[in-house]
């Protein structure tokens, strides 16, 4: 499975730095760099998190596909 992320874009698009958005939802920057990389899957908690900094939903920011 692939993971398919919209968090640069939303991120990018509310002005935050990665390390803003990782203090945000007591993440590090690295974990954020991965992240939007599609290098990491994100616990439900933090997915949730991230979802709620944005005001949207899990399934508008993350995408699981078939390799």
């Amino acid at each position: 499975m692939a993971l398919i992320t919209k968090v640069k874009e939303y991120r990018e698009k509310a002005g935050y730095k990665q390390s803003e958005l990782a203090e945000m939802v007591g993440a590090r920057r690295e974990t954020i760099v991965h992240l939007e990389n599609g290098k990491y899957n994100p616990s439900l908690k933090l997915a949730m998190d991230i979802a709620k900094v944005f005001g949207t939903t899990v399934e508008e920011l993350f995408e699981f596909t078939e390799d």
